[in-house]
């Protein structure tokens, strides 16, 4: 299976995560993102034994785009600090059924996830194993009863873009489990990893990862410029929200 490598060096691996493939081993036991990379490490490079490959973050199963992996314990140690002081940015787009009439908002909302469904139910104030969840959005082009969004995450939850948008009443086109309704030709969920900014690990130089939306018919539905304009929209120079 061909992943395309967006950049590497001695201690960072990014890629661009085809939709449909788990970002680790699942009780699915199908080929995830970690095995595959750890196995073609091992060969480029001639590894005996096994190979280091830090998951640093996840992309649900149907989603593809920017996706950044550790290749030592050091890089994933700081990588995951820079998770929790919320100054690893993440910029995604989607298209979502029906069209915002608030052009641009910050939602903040508590998830809670039931790991037997493999869902998550949204509240509006705290409550019992409920974690908080944040994202900016802004509208970025609307046709006809859809509407582009770019997305900036500030927390990472589980199907945290997914189950909050359709909290707000726009779920994700091809999103089923979260409300949308069926659409004809769309097997995916229309949602991209557009972006990741980060420090580096060790050389503490500014990082910026791009990838654009590809693969699904959905993304048709849109120009060249809408998508570019999209993927750029929420990537900022300051990237502590």
């Amino acid at each position: 299976m061909s992943i395309p490598i967006l950049f590497e060096d001695n201690h960072l691996l990014v890629v661009e995560k085809p939709p449909g493939i788990p970002s680790q081993e699942d009780e699915t036991g199908d080929a995830d993102m970690l095995t595959l990379l750890k196995q073609d490490l091992k060969e480029r490079y001639n590894k005996p034994g096994n190979v280091f490959l830090g998951l640093v973050h996840r992309l649900d199963r149907p989603v593809g785009g920017a996706m950044l992996f550790a290749k030592t314990s050091k890089a994933a140690s700081r990588l995951s600090e820079s998770i929790r002081s919320r100054s690893f940015g993440k910029t995604y787009v989607c298209i979502v059924q029906g069209i915002p009439a608030v052009q641009n908002a910050t939602l903040k909302h508590y998830i809670r996830k039931d790991n037997k469904r493999n869902q998550v139910t949204i509240y509006n104030q705290p409550a019992e194993d409920a974690k908080e969840a944040i994202l900016s959005y802004e509208v970025a082009a609307a046709s006809g009863k859809h509407a582009l969004v770019a997305i900036r995450l500030h927390t990472g939850r589980p199907h945290q873009i997914r189950a909050q948008l359709s909290h707000i009443g726009f779920p994700l086109v091809g999103d089923l489990k979260y409300g949308a309704a069926k659409t004809a030709g769309i097997s995916d969920i229309a949602l991209w990893s557009t972006s990741i900014s980060v420090e580096h690990p060790v050389t503490k130089e500014d990082l910026l990862f791009t990838s654009s939306p590809s693969g699904s018919p959905c993304w048709d539905w849109w120009s060249n410029d809408q998508l570019a304009r999209a993927s750029t929209l929420l990537i900022t120079p300051d990237r502590k929200d």
